[in-house]
C-alpha cells in the first residue's frame, strides 16, 4: 500500500508525458478554433457588404458642363456597349450648362447571347414582351443610378434638375429608375427601348414621378428591339403618364441619327433650360 500511495503521489506531482502534451495542445487548440471563428463571422459580413453594394463597372464617363453646371443628364448605353459609347454623340448636342453622366454596367452572362459575358445592366432571357424577366438584375442596376442621383443632388443640383435617359437596354433601365424614383427628377429619354417589369406598371409607379416629362423615340426598322415594343410601351405609358411623347422616326434602324439628337437636345432646353 505505501508502494501505491508512492505511486500515486508520484504520478500527481510528476504527470505523465502524454499528459502534459493533450494539456498543451487542448490550450493551443482552443484559441485557434475562436480566432477562426471569428475570422469566418467577419468574411460573411464582408461579403455581405459586398453583395448589397450596387456596383459598375469602374468609374462614369463624365463630360462636364462647359459653362455654369446647373443641371445633370445620366444617360445609360445599351447592351454590350460602355459609358464611352454615347458620351462624345450626346457632348455635340448638349447645352452648356449640362453635365453628362455615363456609366458602364458590369460584364455579366447574358442568356440570350448563350451566356456570353458583356456589359449589360441586367439579364435579357427572353425575346417575349410576356416572357421572364430579370427582376433582382433590374433592381440592382436601379440602385446603381440610384447613388448616382444622390452623388448629383449632394453637388448641389435640384432633383428636377436631373434627367434620367438611356439607349435600348439602357433606356428600359432609365424608364424603371425614373417611374419608380423616390425623387421627382426633370425627366427622362427613352431611345429604341422598353419598359422592363411592364406587369407592375401603373402600380410600381411612385407618386412624384407620375407626371414626369417622357421623351419615347423609336426606329421604324428596328430589328433588334422590335418597333412594336416601343408601340406597347408608348400604350402602357399613356395610360399613366400626364406628359408623355412618342415619336417614330421613319427608316431607322436600332442606332440614333441627327434628327433624333437635335430633338434630344430640344427636349433637354425644355426640361432644363439654362437660366437658373
Amino acid at each position: 500500500m505505501q508502494g501505491e500511495e508512492e505511486i500515486t503521489r508520484s504520478n500527481i506531482e510528476n504527470p505523465p508525458a502524454a499528459h502534459l502534451r493533450n494539456c498543451s495542445t487542448t490550450k493551443i487548440i482552443k484559441p485557434v478554433l475562436v480566432i477562426l471563428a471569428v475570422a469566418a463571422v467577419t468574411l460573411a459580413f464582408l461579403l455581405t457588404l459586398n453583395k448589397e453594394k450596387p456596383k459598375m463597372s469602374g468609374s462614369p464617363v463624365v463630360v462636364s458642363a462647359s459653362g455654369k453646371h446647373t443641371a445633370t443628364l445620366i444617360f445609360l448605353h445599351g447592351l454590350g456597349d460602355t459609358g464611352h459609347g454615347w458620351a462624345s454623340s450626346l457632348a455635340d448636342v448638349r447645352p452648356s450648362h449640362l453635365k453628362i453622366v455615363c456609366p458602364t454596367a458590369q460584364i455579366m452572362p447574358v442568356t440570350l447571347n448563350s451566356g456570353f459575358q458583356m456589359p449589360a445592366w441586367f439579364d435579357l432571357k427572353s425575346l417575349d414582351p410576356s416572357g421572364p424577366e430579370d427582376e433582382r438584375g433590374i433592381e440592382k442596376s436601379k440602385a446603381v443610378i440610384d447613388k448616382l442621383i444622390e452623388d448629383e443632388i449632394k453637388n448641389g443640383i435640384e432633383p428636377s434638375r436631373i434627367v434620367l435617359g438611356g439607349f435600348s437596354q439602357g433606356g428600359a433601365l432609365a424608364l424603371y429608375t425614373t417611374l419608380t424614383n423616390k425623387h421627382r427628377v426633370g425627366g427622362v429619354i427613352a431611345l429604341s427601348c422598353w419598359l422592363p417589369l411592364h406587369k407592375k406598371f401603373p402600380g410600381a409607379a411612385s407618386v412624384e414621378n407620375r407626371n414626369v416629362p417622357c421623351l419615347q423615340v423609336h426606329g421604324d426598322c428596328d430589328p433588334v428591339v422590335p418597333y412594336r415594343w416601343g408601340q406597347l410601351t408608348s400604350t402602357t405609358l399613356k395610360a399613366f403618364l400626364g406628359n408623355h411623347e412618342f415619336k417614330t422616326y421613319k427608316g431607322l434602324a436600332h442606332t440614333s441619327s441627327a434628327a433624333e439628337l437635335q430633338d434630344v437636345r430640344d427636349f433637354l432646353l425644355q426640361l432644363v433650360p439654362g437660366d437658373k
